[in-house]
């Protein structure tokens, strides 16, 4: 078995029993690198879909300067959405399928056309059937959310699970996504406010970035992709019996139950 299968591997399996790795992996490899952890990811979303799933979309991480500036990286990262993650919004979510999960709101973008690379905010839109508010529950399978850059990358950006609002608006009567205020709310009190301009300065612009990695891998979003464009304030602990509320100015809201 080959390192890049061992930590695929170890992190599935991290997935499936609900327990963290002790460590992460550049803590005894730090020559595994930000590449490595992409082709490492690859196999680590194939064994979702081995086991059924279907791939969705994709989500962006570290699109705002503070997480950047504390990862000490100077751009984002992206992982992979597949079916198995959509939550139900009408049902409380089973926090016994997770190990530390933590939610955080987000702007969601369905894509309806193809986008050519160089991308831009401007041909993002133009290529968006709908944007929602949504929120995404990230649980990194290392202990206390420890990781370097790859080591997340490699851990599918923290991805475990997601919901969009019920409420789909066209892009262009969204208004401008980098004014739109966002109010994060648990049990109804207010933990946390931002405005679009938190993802990459516009959320746009997040999908443009991600577009343009994709194409330098050879890779393009597909029609129909979900695409969570990067959290717009701190994640936040889901906790047993919490609601958690994400309302974006002009999108609506999306909610989590515990």
């Amino acid at each position: 078995m080959s390192d890049r299968a061992a930590i695929a591997e170890a992190l599935d399996a991290a997935v499936r029993e609900r327990q963290a790795l002790g460590a992460p992996f550049t803590d005894a490899d730090p020559a595994f690198d930000v590449p490595a952890a992409y082709e490492v990811q690859r196999e680590v979303v194939q064994k979702r879909i081995d086991r059924g799933a279907r791939l969705v979309g994709a989500k962006l991480g570290l699109t705002s300067k503070a997480k950047q500036r504390q990862m000490n990286v100077d751009a984002p990262l992206y992982g992979r959405l597949t079916s198995d993650m959509a939550l139900d919004p009408s049902g409380p979510v089973d926090l016994g399928a997770f190990i530390h999960v933590r939610a955080e709101p987000e702007v969601g973008f369905l894509i309806g056309r193809e986008i050519a690379a160089p991308a831009t905010v401007a041909t993002v839109l133009a290529a968006t059937d709908f944007v929602f508010a949504a929120i995404e529950l990230i649980d990194s399978r290392y202990d206390a959310f420890r990781f370097r850059l790859p080591d997340v990358v490699a851990d599918n950006a923290s991805s475990a699970g997601f919901v969009l609002g019920s409420v789909a608006v066209a892009p262009q009567d969204a208004g401008d996504l980098r004014l739109a205020g966002v109010v994060l709310r648990k049990d109804g009190v207010v933990v946390a406010t931002a405005a679009g301009a938190a993802a990459l300065g516009h959320p746009a612009q997040s999908v443009a970035w991600l577009v343009n990695e994709l194409a330098a891998r050879g890779e393009t979003l597909t029609p129909g992709s979900i695409v969570l464009s990067g959290a717009l304030t701190d994640a936040i602990p889901l906790t047993a019996g919490s609601v958690v509320t994400a309302e974006i100015e002009g999108l609506g809201s999306a909610e989590v139950r515990a």
